[in-house]
Parts: C-alpha cells; structure tokens; sequence
C-alpha cells in the first residue's frame, strides 16, 4: 500500500494539522537540532534602563523578543553540496600497453592502444593511426574492454603537450543562417593542425616498433571486434 501522508491538505494553503500539531505529533521537541558549524553563542538576556523612580531603574529581559505569529510562508534554505566531482580510479586490468576495444563512439568496435590516465581521468588511447585509423583520443574507462593482450611501450616516452587542453575545442563564432549560406553547400573540413600531426607521427612511430616485433598483433589490432549470433560477451574471455 502507498504511503500516505499524515498531514494531509484539506484545501489550497489549508493543512488538516497545523504545524505545532505537527511537531508534537513527530515529537521534535525530543530532539536536538543539529548542525554542522558551530554556532556562536547567543545572549539569552539584557539589561534596560527603566525610566520612572518607581521601577527600580534597570530590568532584565530577553534578548530576542519569540514572534507571536509563525510566517506566512515557508521559505525554503537550498541544501549544501558537499560534493565534488572526483578522479575515476584506474581500473586494475588497464595498465600502459594494454590493447583495449572501444565500445561507444565513431570508433567502437576498433581495439587501441593504452598510453595514460590523463587528469580528468580519461583514458589517452591510440590506433596506431596507421594500422587502425584511430587518432589519439580520449575515452572513458565504462566504455571500453581490457583484453589481455599487452603491448611493450616501455619506449615510449608520452609527450607532455598529451594532456586534456591539447584535446580542447577552439570555440567558433556560428554563422548566421541566411539563404546564402544555405546553397553554399556542406563546409569544407579543416585540415588538422601541423603540430598535432607531428605529434601524432612521433607518438605512433614507437608503438608501432613495438607492434612489428609481435606476429600476428598488427593483424589483431586491425581487425574490427564483433559478436557474431548465440555469442555471450560475458562468457568471452579477452
């Protein structure tokens, strides 16, 4: 059965309880209210001075004056976000060198290379562009399969521009959409920087020693990964 609630709505902006029904029905008063800073003590009393020779001259009084009303309204305080955005730990299988397969993406299904964890956490993967056509990329760990196949890239020294704002999109000022610009037909693409080819060259050049020393691994990283019918992928051992 649904759980209903105990203080019901009889009508718009009218409760069947009201709220001092309500704390003593859940018993507040029996508890302490907390919080997480230390709040600074609070003057329970002051001193005034009276006028008039028959008052005694001075008299003691609370220091906050209790309303004699509850607010109209509840105004609602917005929860503290004691949260931050942490980085993925590595999983134990993936280690430098070790062939992955890619599962989302334009490249999914294409089995690449392990370079790095970068800061974000994102994994630094690459083709070899040669062999496969997969550029250095960035991935995310939930995305891909680590296989058991491992490639030496002791080597390889990973350059240090290889981090998350090398793969930084430039932001572009969006044209306005008129009729001219609608015949003008598909954009042209823009060629790829010269020194991220060079990067791409010089990182690819030591994997791919690495690749030519194994038989049959060049082959391996080529070849596309699929599951064919009656096929169980948690079955496969990698």
């Amino acid at each position: 059965m649904v759980h209903k609630p105990r203080n019901s709505i009889l009508t718009v902006g009218v409760s069947k309880y009201s709220r001092s029904q309500v704390f003593a029905k859940r018993a507040l008063y029996k508890r302490k209210p907390t919080s997480c800073v230390a709040a600074a003590p609070a003057v329970a009393n002051k001193t005034v001075e009276v006028k008039g020779a028959k008052n005694g001259g001075s008299r003691v009084i609370a220091a906050a004056k209790a309303p004699r009303f509850y607010a109209a309204e509840d105004v609602a305080v917005p929860k503290k976000n004691r949260k931050h955005a942490g980085v993925a730990k590595l999983r134990s299988s993936i280690v430098p060198g070790t062939v992955l397969i890619l599962l989302a993406g334009r490249y999914r299904g294409k089995r690449v290379v392990f370079l790095k964890q970068l800061e974000s956490g994102l994994l630094l993967v690459s083709g070899p562009f040669k062999v496969n056509g997969v550029p250095l990329k960035r991935v995310n760990q939930a995305y891909v399969i680590a296989t058991s196949t491992k490639v030496n890239i002791d080597a390889c020294k990973i350059d240090a521009q290889l981090n998350d704002a090398y793969f930084a999109r430039s932001k572009t000022t969006k044209k306005a959409a008129t009729e001219e610009a609608f015949f003008e037909g598909e954009k042209k693409k823009e060629p790829l920087a010269e020194n991220k080819v060079a990067l791409q060259k010089a990182t690819d050049k030591v994997i791919l020693e690495a690749i030519n020393k194994v038989e049959h691994l060049r082959q391996y990283l080529s070849a596309k990964f699929s599951l064919t019918k009656g096929q169980a992928p948690h079955a496969l051992k990698f």
